[in-house]
């Protein structure tokens, strides 16, 4: 069996490990605090990030950085630290070995998407970008789940050959853009509909909320070359439904302590791990800006987020906009394809 090595051992760096253990492949999970990962070794879980999972044979939580020497390498670290670790990796990596990275968001600063990154750090490898609606702690307990991996052909279907299962399908897709984009943007959406949720709205607001969302990340995402068909599927609108419902999403919960009044400092330190549809909301905003898109949801999670707007009059805001007809945007995004 090949080996595979997973570097950062988070709930979905963990949650992944697992899986390819059972699926018979020896799998370094390589992370970078000794006393946690001997901690793993001795108790077979990853009690911080995936209580409640067994750590099953042939998986082996370790600090060496020299397994990932390995067939196969899981990316699998916040979307912030993407860069440095892949320069972190990149000596410990064989030539052509593929480099499959988890992470939804794209670069501050640069606005790059995250393969761009890693294929400007890794040359000599191979990017496919694995995405969908698949939370952590249900991939962990073996609960189905559905995703895509994108890359060019030869490697998509290699990563999917490796790690589908009975209880993991993956699904592949050329569309790199469309992927990275609706996996990255859905964070936004999803921060809306917990904002909404704090509010004490109900599922009507919820629901239009996810149904503009997908709209803007639709217009986007063409604009910046993604496929429209990408964003009806699993990283587009099947991501979008996840992450916006789903009480194990951390962009939900966060939103929803915004809606209550808490300070953005404050949910930040009480979710305890990356909200990534925070650093999402600037980069979007700034790219609708740039494309000259329009993404009036954005532009109001921006203002709540970084200009400390009341949560309310944003959705007055929202409600009050010109007229519009449904299917305008079908034609705009059929004229920017």
């Amino acid at each position: 069996m090949p080996k595979i090595a997973v570097y950062g051992a988070g709930s979905w760096g963990s949650a992944l490990a697992v899986l390819l253990a059972k699926a018979g492949h020896q799998v370094a999970l390589v992370g970078r605090h000794a006393d946690e990962m001997e901690n793993m070794r001795n108790q077979h879980e990853n009690k911080r990030y995936l209580p409640g999972v067994v750590l099953p044979q042939g998986l082996f939580p370790t600090t060496d950085l020299s397994f990932l020497n390995a067939d196969l390498v899981v990316l699998s670290v916040p979307s912030h630290s993407v860069r440095e670790a892949a320069r972190l990796i990149n000596p410990f990596l064989r030539r052509g070995c593929i480099v499959v990275n988890t992470a939804k968001g794209m670069e501050e600063g640069t606005h790059c998407r995250l393969s761009e990154v890693l294929i400007e750090e890794l040359p000599n490898n191979p990017v496919a970008v694995l995405s969908g609606p698949s939370h952590a702690e249900e991939v962990g307990r073996d609960m189905p789940t559905t995703v895509v991996v994108a890359s060019d052909v030869e490697t998509a279907k290699t990563v999917q050959d490796m790690m589908m299962t009975p209880k993991f399908r993956v699904y592949t897709n050329p569309d790199v853009i469309g992927v990275e984009l609706g996996g990255a943007l859905k964070n936004v959406i999803a921060l809306c509909t917990g904002i909404a949720e704090g509010l004490g709205f109900g599922d009507n607001t919820k629901a239009a909320l996810m149904t503009r969302g997908l709209a803007e990340i639709a217009r986007l995402g063409v604009a910046l070359g993604g496929n429209p068909l990408t964003f009806a599927g699993l990283s587009g609108v099947g991501d979008l439904i996840v992450t916006c419902t789903s009480l194990h999403s951390r962009n939900r919960r966060a939103g929803v302590a915004l809606g209550q009044g808490k300070p953005l400092e404050t949910v930040l330190r009480e979710v305890g791990m990356v909200v990534e549809g925070v650093r999402a909301t600037r980069i979007a905003h700034f790219l609708g800006i740039e494309k000259n898109i329009a993404m009036p949801i954005t532009e109001q999670a921006y203002k709540v987020l970084f200009e400390n707007a009341d949560p309310k009059i944003a959705v007055a805001d929202l409600m009050l906009r010109g007229k519009r007809h449904e299917l305008e945007e079908v034609v705009e995004m059929s004229w920017l394809r």
